[in-house]
């Protein structure tokens, strides 16, 4: 052992306050990129929602300013103003400043809260270059300042509270950017989360405003929704047909935890179940989901039973058969949610599951005897997805589920890499066999894999999974992948830590990519959330001027190195309609390697919005895709065709 290094008390480093947010603020927000910085708004949003929880808030606004800040304002009560007799400071200054300080853990303040760590707020101040913070309660008007988490001057009181009028805080950060990679807020994005809020919380009515435009074309968008749950479900199924008109719906309560459920059965293949514990999107299930489909399979089971529907069937339907096509929604409300899981989007709670059962088994056994028409409709439809499921099963063919996950071949197609470390190996689906060789020849066969697939993959919206494991092409990139699909998903088989989907930057390219991920988020979705999968951004053009090279990935982006590096003349400019164009060299130079490459990762932030863009965009109905497409051709870019 080295004595040339000394580990005593003097190597041990204790980090003061808020010291720990700033040092390792990936731990606090999940990143430092696009996803971290939006977590910032949405723990700040956090506690009005508990606000309103707790009945004392009914308005949120979230602007984003034209300097890049966001505040967010609320008609709650107000972050308590006294003086914390522990600290011998302002509340307000204690939870801005100390982590774990809020008023989440006495059970009293808040008897639901979505943000049970104590962190949010703190952690928000630690991470902003900037925090204003204006409070109106007590019959007063405060404020204070702080930077970097540390406050500046005091707490001041800077007027009177006329009678009457709202309580409330607003909060004004701007985010620091010494901290993260990207200061840009997406309407989109806050937009989802925020919609969502306002399903889940009836009657709270939440806006969002972008000043970043000039005064006239400012964007402001509202989200209010009396019905709830129940217009969560109607909204997902917007461009689905419904086979009921009504949304089945009922709550419950039951040692304080309250369970609210909503679903409608559909004609479509894909079903679209949504689980929620104290607002937070368990995307990785729970006892509240185990509940819910253990009763829903039960139920629907009993009924088909003794009103002797499953005649022609050898056995009872699966639960499966049953989920095909359903839109539901889960919320739970819970006093002590306790989260597990590798992303804490799991609800441990065992308690939770016999009181989901219990809601559940009673709700849809009463809508049932109300409603025999519906519940036979809904029978008739699983009874067909479990002939189509035992079909599969049979059939000899790679249209069995285990044949065409277990096969231990690779595809012939695929050039492996030597590598078997997922932590390091990439796979490439290059569009094409003229861009497979191509890539092929340039990659870097030490890390690097590639699999051509040939013409568009299968529309896997529209197909059972029988018809789709039909599709050589879906086998092939499953078997390479390694990890299976649906329920027998298993993310510790993966053979790639990338998955990267190198496509042309035209639209076909636009439309394979489109088709590739509707099969990644229907049958792998954990590959999209665990941040496995990616898509290259090769450049456009080419620009050789005096022995320099330079790579341009817009019209804009050309014309702003001629004018500027190439003095109005550049001597080539290359223009790269497809990979397949590209030789070897250029592959690896602008697409391949890992110094130079562009690589867009593709997460899932928000499962129900990207749920419904899916089916939108590749569903049957036609309406709510053209509305779509008539909603966003002003934001679309020219494309060479």
């Amino acid at each position: 052992m080295s004595q040339d290094s000394e580990y005593g008390a003097g190597q041990i480093q204790v980090l003061e306050g808020l010291e720990a947010v700033r040092k390792r603020p990936a731990m606090y927000v999940g990143s430092t990129d696009s996803r971290g910085l939006h977590h910032l708004v949405y723990e700040v949003v956090d506690n009005s929602i508990d606000e309103a929880l707790a009945g004392h808030c009914e308005e949120i606004t979230v602007t984003i300013g034209a300097d890049g800040s966001v505040t967010v304002a609320d008609d709650g009560r107000g972050i308590p103003v006294d003086t914390h007799e522990e600290y011998d400071r302002p509340a307000l200054e204690v939870i801005l400043t100390v982590l774990h300080a809020g008023g989440k853990f006495d059970g009293k303040s808040y008897q639901v809260s979505g943000g049970l760590h104590g962190v949010g707020v703190s952690v928000v101040n630690a991470l902003s270059e900037r925090l204003d913070v204006t409070i109106r309660r007590d019959g007063g008007v405060f404020t204070h300042a702080f930077e970097r988490g540390e406050p500046i001057g005091e707490m001041e009181r800077i007027g009177s509270l006329e009678p009457g009028a709202d309580t409330g805080t607003e909060i004004t950060f701007r985010p620091d950017p010494e901290i993260f990679e990207t200061d840009e807020f997406a309407f989109s994005t806050l937009s989802n989360r925020l919609r969502e809020l306002a399903f889940l919380n009836s009657g709270v009515r939440i806006a969002l405003r972008d000043e970043r435009a000039p005064e006239a074309d400012v964007r402001e968008e509202v989200y209010e929704y009396e019905g709830g749950i129940r217009e969560f479900v109607e909204y997902l199924n917007e461009s689905r047909s419904a086979m009921h008109e009504d949304v089945i719906y009922f709550e419950d309560e039951d040692r304080n935890i309250q369970v609210e459920v909503a679903m409608q059965a559909t004609e479509e293949l894909q079903g679209s179940i949504h689980a929620f514990a104290n607002n937070i999107n368990t995307r990785e299930g729970g006892s509240h989901l185990t509940g819910f489909k253990t009763a829903l399979t039960r139920c629907v089971n009993d009924y088909a039973n003794a009103n002797d529907l499953l005649s022609d069937l050898d056995g009872n339907l699966k639960g499966e058969d049953i989920r095909e096509g359903l839109t539901a929604v889960v919320s739970i409300k819970h006093p002590d949610p306790q989260f597990e899981g590798q992303t804490k989007t799991k609800l441990g709670n065992s308690e939770v599951r016999g009181i989901v059962e219990s809601a559940v088994h009673e709700g849809v056994s009463t809508y049932f005897e109300e409603h025999p028409d519906t519940a036979e409709a809904i029978v008739a439809k699983a009874v067909e997805a479990a002939k189509a499921r035992k079909a599969a099963k049979k059939a000899e063919e790679l249209t069995r589920r285990k044949s065409a996950l277990e096969s231990t071949s690779l595809p012939g197609k695929l050039a492996d890499c030597q590598s078997r470390d997922p932590g390091e190996a990439e796979l490439f689906i290059a569009e094409g066999d003229s861009a497979g060789g191509s890539a092929k020849q340039a990659r870097n066969p030490e890390f690097q894999a590639v699999l051509p697939i040939r013409g568009k993959v299968l529309n896997v919206e529209k197909h059972r999974l029988d018809r789709i494991l039909e599709n050589e092409q879906i086998r092939n990139i499953i078997t390479a992948i390694g990890t299976g699909i649906g329920d027998e998903f298993d993310l510790d088989s993966l053979r790639y830590g990338k998955v990267i989907m190198a496509t042309d930057a035209d639209v076909d390219g636009a439309h394979i990519r489109t088709l590739l991920l509707t099969f990644f988020y229907r049958h792998m979705r954990p590959l999209l959330e665990n941040g496995h999968v990616y898509a290259t951004q090769p450049p456009l053009y080419r620009i050789r001027y005096r022995g320099e090279t330079y790579d341009a990935m817009t019209d804009a982006e050309r014309d702003e190195i001629v004018a500027e590096r190439c003095d109005g003349n550049p001597t080539q400019i290359q223009r790269f309609k497809g990979l397949g164009e590209m030789n070897p060299e250029q592959l690896w130079d602008t697409t391949m390697n890992p110094e130079n490459r562009i690589l867009k990762r593709i997460t899932i932030e928000d499962a129900a919005a990207a749920d419904k863009m899916f089916s939108v965009l590749m569903g049957d109905a036609v309406g709510p895709r053209k509305q779509f497409i008539k909603d966003h051709a002003p934001e679309a870019e020219w494309v060479d065709i």
